[in-house]
């Protein structure tokens, strides 16, 4: 089983990237999240899901554990192929796409190609609870103090999803102090996002 490539890109387009491993060209199917973090003859890691199938055996690559992860979530509703999965991860990245899940946001999820309104609602049923539900929720409220507003939903979902692309509760502490205690989750989560953008 291969976990990740390491090697140079050696052939970057639309949807695929051809990583060079010591002399064997690994030709990996990626989102055009990650497609936009890699350049061309320069060194890449890309974490590796298998599809073999009687007709095919095909390699998907990610930029990040998150958006394989989120990938692999995706596969497992039934309706979901591969193809489909990348498609919503392409139109998003994984920070959205848990977002949209999350927040139960059907259009983010369609305005991927392939993607209707009936296999998106079951991606939001499926899904919701297995990127947070209610015991990451519970989880991270504790110890959050003064940041915790009144409409303690939108920040517990904020702070879910924020844990769920890796984030600890210490950090989600620090990046959501100062919010908008009325904002909606998907702007306290960009608000987050941006804060740890700055930082870093």
């Amino acid at each position: 089983m291969l976990y990740y490539v390491n090697g140079t890109v050696t052939v970057l387009e639309p949807g695929l990237a051809v990583i060079d491993c010591g002399g064997v060209g690994y030709g990996c199917r990626v989102t055009a999240y990650t497609a936009g973090q890699l350049k061309l003859n320069q060194q890449a890691k890309l974490y590796v899901t298998e599809s073999v199938r009687e007709d095919a055996f095909e390699l998907y690559g990610f930029s990040s554990r998150e958006e394989q992860r989120c990938y692999e979530l995706l596969t497992s509703v039934n309706g979901v192929g591969p193809k489909a999965a990348m498609a919503i991860l392409s139109s998003g990245g994984p920070q959205n796409f848990t977002l949209a899940v999350m927040t139960g946001d059907e259009k983010m999820l369609t305005a991927a190609q392939g993607i209707g309104k009936k296999i998106a609602q079951r991606i939001i049923l499926e899904l919701k609870d297995k990127l947070g539900g209610s015991t990451v929720e519970l989880d991270l409220s504790a110890g959050m103090g003064p940041v915790r507003p009144a409409s303690g939903s939108a920040v517990s979902l904020a702070q879910a999803a924020l844990q769920e692309l890796g984030y600890s509760p210490a950090e989600i502490s620090a990046a959501l102090k100062g919010a908008d205690p009325n904002a909606s989750t998907e702007e306290l989560v960009r608000y987050a996002l941006r804060a740890m953008v700055m930082k870093g």
